[in-house]
């Protein structure tokens, strides 16, 4: 890796871990994002109560880069709030992928007129990355595009089949007119990145399967803020308390979370946080066995994982879920399958149990019920963290970027 790296990206994914990184490491050219809590307008929201403000604004204000130079970071605030009024107004999933169209290709656009300020290279995430691929190619950087989930038709078809068996749960993805083109959309941006940086391994093998060349494509682990790592503080009495954190949807595998509640009624509490976003009879039959407490911003999450004995996520596809980090850091066992992407080892800090599986939930869960079976989990998750903060993905992030150069055989631009 020689010169600077731009890096753009839509929200505060990993609470803005990439651009931090690169700043840390004085490789950090400029950081472009949609909105955030310290330029523009929004920082003015910063000296209100957080308390008292809406979720909305909550979230808005917990965005702030950290450790990233302020001149070295553009907004565009406007675009940000007309783009989450847009997704805010969605009805239906081909509204949301209508929507991911239009602000990855806006977005895409805006960083490409600004400029790369003399870097080397440019990184940026899959779905929001093409236009800025374009003109760095023709400018002569490198470049780099990070694919945060699977690619969208396996995640289309692993939720289709899950809208077959629950079909009470959401509306069906079958009637998405602008899938198509976000898949083309991901694959020209495969085709123009010099390498493809997966978060898990379950996310390369897809890639590749679906036209992706395999050199190109490499796993790095995500990692969490070593200050996250926190030792459990003394369990209270009570029955197995179990969260579940993410959107409670087909994806995150939600309706069998709820099998498992049923089957543990009694012996276990179950708590799911995270925007509902489920038909009003499955949202009933959620609430009648398991608390549902709404989203919540990430600063107010470590009180959720405090209360837990046990995290459960038993995704049909993820890309490598930030909230089981968080738990393994919080010293909480985790059950979860394949798909999520997870660093979860089978039987030392947790279970990994098949998809579609409540019968393997509620097997493993009541093997946690043995108090020192947990406490022994709990203590190699808190191991396992360790091996997973910011420094550690600091250094396998940039391990990885270090041997990347600009590729010849890719072309300048799309055709």
């Amino acid at each position: 890796m020689s010169g600077s790296i731009v890096v753009s990206q839509l929200g505060a994914r990993m609470h803005y871990a990439v651009p931090r990184i690169l700043a840390g490491d004085g490789r950090l050219a400029h950081f472009y994002t949609d909105i955030c809590a310290t330029k523009g307008w929004p920082r003015l929201l910063q000296a209100l109560p957080p308390r008292t403000l809406p979720l909305a604004i909550r979230r808005l204000v917990g965005r702030v880069p950290h450790d990233i130079p302020p001149d070295r970071t553009t907004t565009f605030p406007s675009f940000g709030l007309y783009s989450a009024i847009r997704r805010l107004a969605g009805k239906s999933r081909s509204d949301e992928t209508a929507n991911a169209l239009w602000a990855g290709e806006r977005f895409g656009t805006l960083v490409a007129a600004e400029g790369f300020h003399d870097a080397a290279g440019i990184y940026a995430f899959s779905g929001e990355a093409l236009e800025q691929l374009k003109t760095a190619r023709t400018r002569g950087l490198w470049t780099a595009v990070e694919q945060m989930i699977a690619p969208r038709d396996v995640v289309d078809r692993l939720v289709s089949e899950e809208d077959a068996a629950f079909p009470d749960w959401q509306m069906p993805a079958t009637d998405d007119p602008f899938a198509a083109a976000f898949i083309a959309r991901e694959r020209a941006e495969w085709a123009l990145a010099d390498i493809v940086i997966c978060p898990s391994e379950f996310v390369r093998r897809h890639v590749i399967e679906s036209g992706c060349p395999a050199a190109r494509a490499t796993v790095v682990p995500y990692g969490i803020d070593s200050r996250f790592i926190v030792a459990r503080r003394e369990r209270e009495p009570g029955p197995l308390r179990i969260l579940t954190a993410g959107e409670i949807c087909l994806r995150k595998g939600s309706p069998y979370v709820l099998e498992a509640a049923r089957r543990m009624r009694g012996r276990a509490i179950f708590r799911m946080v995270g925007p509902c976003t489920v038909l009003p009879q499955a949202r009933a039959a959620l609430e009648a066995v398991v608390e549902l407490k709404g989203a919540v911003p990430r600063s107010e999450m470590l009180e959720q994982y405090a209360w837990a004995d046990v995290f459960l996520l038993p995704s049909i596809c993820e890309g490598s879920a930030t909230a089981v980090y968080e738990a393994l850091a919080a010293g909480l066992p985790v059950i979860c399958t394949e798909n999520t992407g997870s660093v979860v080892r089978h039987g030392t800090d947790g279970f990994i149990v098949p998809i579609r599986d409540a019968g393997a939930i509620v097997d493993a869960l009541e093997q946690l019920m043995d108090p020192s079976l947990r406490r022994g989990m709990a203590a190699n998750a808190l191991a396992r963290a360790a091996e997973f903060t910011l420094e550690r993905y600091s250094e396998r992030l940039l391990a990885v970027l270090s041997g990347v150069h600009r590729s010849e055989d890719i072309p300048s631009c799309a055709e």
